[in-house]
This record gives structure tokens, C-alpha cells and sequence, in this order.
């Protein structure tokens, strides 16, 4: 139990004292690997500590992907600016890094191009996690990030096979028929029911079939989880699966975090080799905003997008332990910094971009956008924000009492319900351009069902703003949220379960005439 003990306290301590700074906790889980390291030889930890957390660190990273697949839209990754962004962003990186590493750090060309495309790929467990956490996997700039992240990772794939000289397996050519299985799988997501045998199912899916199966045929294991998680994601209890499966995630993936730090003590080289890369990082956001713009993308969703991918892949440490290991705790360094700037960026992301916008807004391209939003509600008199659960059932009861309109920041979801008739368009309520020309018409009332708490504080304070004197109610899941709502300008916050025990009540009241 000592490992355990260690691992399970420092993580839990670090974690707990960062996020009372109001950092992640994330940043404190990498801490903690880093002083479990400096006191290995006071803790006495047994030898084969080191390969248990690698393995608890990779079943952390199955289910992440396996849940981001869940939630994928394959069809987003042959968009321009995903297919175009991401190729460009890593051959201009790597050209741009390896000329920095061999005057400073590695006078042999191959190796500091090596590193200098190692370090073109963001991290696809930091950015998933960050976008989990604000619910924007969906939303277009997550889809966007998430499709480049996919990419990177194939490339990634490709040069640890030229790394390391070695091809996939002829039996790799099965993968293409992975979707042939789809109907059988659906079917047996079906019979798994809501409880134990689901989150088996999950397991079973992300780690034996995808991550082992791929890992067989000479494949990442990481995109075989990715894989079978898309190939649920229109199941329609993918999104049951993914909540199921998130707490036993959260907990294998500290293991990822603290298997960083794991990896050995940097010396002076190492963290002037960190500190090098970690000034760089603005330089590699600043190229994702740039190409993102170049394909069309409002300076908003550019910069979202390009700030969730500004950090380092963990890709980076297995291209080193493959090609480079001299560069393993180098590089391990180099990804932690990019964490500890990345993590608590991303959190106020939003603000930021409202700070900057007057800056970034000019270099828009004038032409159509692909995440272009509407100017106009026409003649609605009720506005519904955010179609999940409680925003469709909302919109099914009032679609003929009055005229209707609904935003919603998922794509996938607006084109779905477009095509059943339903007068919803896409749009961020946390998008100042989209506050600024929106014209309210004859708008009498607001129902405010996004799930993030933030994108409900923004849209209330804009709406009485914009000078809108009508109703704005919302929806919370939780009661220490409802006072920040009214605050903001919200007439009036329902707590959603609350409302469900009350309209329970009232239905067997009814039934038995109370």
C-alpha cells in the first residue's frame, strides 16, 4: 500500500493546494511527480513503482480519447481548416524549431529536426481535459481543435515508424474494416443497460479492442481508443457512456500527470532546454491563430482554437524514448512547463479573448465564415439558448404557443434539428461579435439552458446590456450557481432536478387527487 499511499497523497495534496490559488489541479498533480522523484530515495518506493503508474498513466489516456471519440464528428477532419491547418502548423513549426535547437542545443540536423516536429504537436490529453471541463468539445472552435489533435496524432504515428524504422503490420489494413462492426457494436451498447455492464462495455471498447487491438497491428494504441469511441458517437447513449465513464477517467488520468514528473530530475541543461521551448509557446499559438484565419475562421474561433492547442504533446517523450532518449527528461520538463502555462490560460479564455478582441477582430478575413452567425432572429418572441435536453424539451412545448428561435454552439446538433424544421442557428452566447450585431426584434422572453455557468453569466449580462428589458430565466444545475445568474441579469433560475422532483410531486398529486 505504499505506493499507493504516496501516490494517491502527494497527488491529492498538490492538487488541493494549487486549486486554492486558483490554478488546476492538474498543475499540482505534475508537481507532485516531480517531488515524489526528489524523495524517491526518503519514500524507499519498491523499483517496479515507475512501470505501475505507466500503466495506470496509459488507461488513463484510453478512455480520455475513447470518450473525445464519443463525442467526434469524423466528418469535421476533412475540413480545410483542419486537414490544411494541421499540416501546415507542423511542417512550418518543425522548420522553424530545428534551426533554434541545433545552435543552442543539438548540433546534429536530424535530431533537432526530429525534436522540432516532436514539439509541432499539442497535447491531445491536455487539450481534451480542458475542453471536457468547459463542456466545448462540440462547440466549432473544440471540434476544430479536436480534428487537428487527430491529425497531429497520425503524424505522430508516422514518425515514430520512421523514427524507428519500422511499418505497420499488413493485418493494420483490418482498421478499414472496423466499420463493418458499427451495427454489432450498437447492439450490444443496447443490451449493456445503465449500470456495471455499461462502463465494462466502455473498457472493453477503449482498451482491449482499441488501445490492445491497434497496439497488435503495429498502431497507436492511443488512436484505436480515439477510433472506437467515434465509431459510438451517434449511438444515442454515447453521451450516457462518456458521463459513465468519467470519474474512473479523471482518476487514471492523474496517473498521467504525475508520470511526468516520474520521469527523472532535470539538470541546468534540461530546464534552460524547458525554458527555450516554453518562450516559443506564444510563437506556436500565434501560427495556429494565423493559418486558422488564413482558412476563413473568425478571429474568435481562431484564437480559441490556436490557445487550446498551445502546449506540448506528450507524443513528444514517446518520439524521444524512440529515437532520442538522451532528450526524454529534457522534453518531459518542456511538456510539464507547457501544462503549467497552458492549463490556467485556457481557463480564462474567454475573458481573454473579450480583452483582445479590439486587436484580433481586424485580422479577419472580410468574406463568408464557416462558423459565420446570425445578425437577425426575425419575428421570435422567446429566444431558447443552448438545444441539449432541456432546451429541446423546452422548444417542443413552446413551437406552437409562439414564434421560436434557438442557438445552439454545437454544429452537428444545429444542422440536426434544422432538418426537422426547427428554427435554430449556430452561435456562441460567449461571442462578443456575435452580442454586438445581433438585432433582438420583437423579443419578449429568454430561456437560458446552456449547461456552462459561464456562458450563462455572459449571456444575461449582454442581453440587458443590449438594452433588452424582457424575461431572461435559466436553467442550473446546482443551487450556489443560481445567485451568480440573477446577478447577472436573470430574472429568475430554476434549479433543474428540483423542478423534476416538484413536477413528480404535482403529477401524483393529480393522480390521486390531493
Amino acid at each position: 500500500m505504499l505506493l499507493e499511499a504516496v501516490w494517491i497523497g502527494f497527488a491529492f495534496s498538490l492538487g488541493m493546494l494549487v486549486r486554492l490559488i486558483g490554478l488546476p489541479p492538474l498543475i499540482g498533480y505534475l508537481a507532485a511527480g516531480f517531488v515524489i522523484t526528489l524523495n524517491a530515495a526518503e519514500l524507499q518506493l519498491p523499483p517496479t513503482g515507475k512501470s505501475i503508474i505507466d500503466h495506470v498513466a496509459h488507461l488513463g489516456v484510453l478512455l480520455l480519447l475513447f470518450t473525445v471519440g464519443l463525442k467526434l464528428n469524423v466528418r469535421s477532419l476533412g475540413k480545410p481548416e483542419v486537414l490544411g491547418g494541421s499540416v501546415l502548423h507542423f511542417v512550418v513549426s518543425a522548420i522553424l524549431y530545428a534551426p533554434i535547437i541545433y545552435l543552442s542545443f543539438e548540433p546534429n540536423w536530424f535530431h533537432a529536426l526530429m525534436l522540432g516536429a516532436a514539439l509541432a504537436f499539442s497535447s491531445t490529453v491536455l487539450a481534451a481535459k480542458v475542453l471536457e471541463g468547459k463542456r466545448e468539445i462540440r462547440a466549432f472552435h473544440g471540434r476544430v481543435a479536436v480534428g487537428i489533435l487527430i491529425m497531429q496524432d497520425l503524424f505522430a504515428m508516422g514518425l515514430m515508424s520512421f523514427s524507428q524504422g519500422v511499418a505497420p503490420s499488413p493485418w493494420a489494413l483490418l482498421v478499414f474494416a472496423i466499420p463493418l462492426l458499427k451495427p454489432l457494436l450498437f447492439k450490444l451498447m443496447d443490451l449493456t443497460g445503465h449500470d456495471d455492464l455499461q462502463i465494462l462495455f466502455g473498457v472493453l471498447l477503449a482498451v482491449v479492442l482499441g488501445g490492445g487491438g491497434f497496439h497488435l497491428v503495429g498502431l497507436s494504441s492511443e488512436l484505436g481508443a480515439l477510433v472506437f469511441g467515434a465509431l459510438l458517437s451517434s449511438h444515442s447513449r454515447a453521451g450516457e457512456l462518456s458521463k459513465t465513464l468519467w470519474g474512473l477517467k479523471e482518476f487514471f488520468l492523474v496517473g498521467f500527470f504525475l508520470n511526468i514528473g516520474l520521469g527523472g530530475l532535470p539538470d541546468q541543461q534540461a530546464w534552460l532546454f524547458a525554458a527555450l521551448m516554453t518562450l516559443l509557446l506564444p510563437v506556436k499559438g500565434a501560427l495556429f491563430f494565423g493559418l486558422l484565419i488564413m482558412f476563413k475562421l473568425r478571429a474568435r474561433s481562431a484564437f480559441l482554437t490556436g490557445l487550446t492547442l498551445t502546449n506540448y504533446s506528450e507524443f513528444a517523450l514517446i518520439v524521444a524514448s524512440v529515437a532520442m532518449p538522451q532528450f526524454l527528461i529534457p522534453l518531459a520538463l518542456t511538456v510539464a512547463l507547457s501544462f503549467v502555462v497552458s492549463a490556467p490560460l485556457n481557463r480564462y479564455a474567454h475573458p481573454l479573448y473579450e480583452r483582445w478582441a479590439s486587436r484580433l477582430i481586424p485580422f479577419e478575413r472580410n468574406i463568408h465564415h464557416p462558423d459565420e452567425q446570425p445578425v437577425s432572429l426575425g419575428d421570435a418572441e422567446v429566444l431558447i439558448m443552448g438545444m441539449g435536453r432541456t432546451g429541446t424539451a423546452a422548444y417542443q412545448y413552446l413551437q406552437h404557443k409562439t414564434h421560436l428561435a434557438a442557438l445552439d454552439s454545437d454544429p452537428a446538433r444545429v444542422i440536426k434539428h434544422q432538418a426537422l424544421g426547427n428554427n435554430v442557428f449556430f452561435a456562441d452566447a460567449e461571442d462578443q461579435v456575435f452580442w454586438h450585431g445581433l438585432q433582438l426584434g420583437n423579443l419578449k422572453a429568454v430561456m437560458l439552458c446552456m449547461s456552462d455557468l459561464e456562458a450563462k453569466l455572459i449571456a444575461a449580462r449582454k442581453l440587458r446590456d443590449a438594452g433588452f428589458v424582457g424575461l431572461i430565466v435559466s436553467h442550473s444545475m446546482h443551487s450556489d450557481e443560481a445567485g451568480a445568474i440573477i446577478a447577472a441579469g436573470a430574472d429568475h433560475t430554476y434549479l433543474t432536478m428540483s423542478e423534476a422532483g416538484l413536477g413528480l410531486a404535482e403529477r401524483v398529486r393529480q393522480h390521486i387527487a390531493l
